[in-house]
């Protein structure tokens, strides 16, 4: 990142409390591409993220930011407001709900089985420390879902999504669901999908 972008990156964290989403949105869309990922970083403050523990199930993929870019494409496809209540499945330290929110106003709630990541978890987030598998699914109207794990493990996640019967939206990254007979895609951009249940 070079030092106009870093500049604007600790001009953006110095009136965080002043952005509205739209501000927010035009700020980061003034940053290249290319360095909007480190830019945000800066923003939040994020400098010193956490080695995964042995915590990590097996099956599970190890901790890795989700790009802003892919964010972006999210907020937009998946069409997420103000009155939107965001779950991001192995949400790390809050990073894509941190942007999330700041992009539309939504709250959120992250799930995350690494204790350390949940000790550096972001203020401003609602991170939960818990293993999805023995919890009920927080309620929610957008599941995010950075491709936490695989196997077993993702189709009992599925199974507990299925059987929501409210409307909801399940944001994917780099994890086609076409299988689930429940699910309509409503929108895809590279590597992201989102889908509606029937029940919406």
């Amino acid at each position: 990142m070079n030092d106009a972008c870093a500049r604007m990156a600790d001009e953006a964290r110095a009136h965080a409390g002043t952005h509205t989403p739209s501000t927010f949105r035009t700020a980061l869309l003034a940053v290249p591409g290319a360095d909007r990922d480190a830019w945000l970083d800066r923003v939040l403050g994020l400098d010193d993220i956490p080695a995964d523990s042995s915590e990590l199930p097996a099956g599970c993929v190890p901790y890795l930011p989700c790009s802003v870019d892919a964010l972006l494409a999210i907020v937009d496809g998946a069409g997420i407001t103000s009155d939107d209540v965001v779950v991001d499945i192995g949400a790390g330290v809050g990073r894509a709900l941190a942007i999330v929110q700041r992009l539309t106003g939504a709250p959120g709630i992250g799930i995350e089985v690494q204790s350390p990541l949940v000790a550096r978890a972001l203020v401003e987030v609602d991170i939960r420390h818990a293993d999805v598998d023995a919890i009920e699914l927080p309620v929610g109207s957008v599941y995010l879902l950075y491709c936490p794990f695989s196997g077993a493990r993702l189709q009992r996640l599925l199974d507990k999504l299925a059987a929501v019967d409210r409307p909801i939206r399940i944001a994917c990254i780099d994890l086609p669901l076409s299988a689930c007979h429940w699910l309509t895609l409503c929108a895809e951009v590279g590597g992201v999908a989102v889908y509606a249940n029937h029940a919406r």
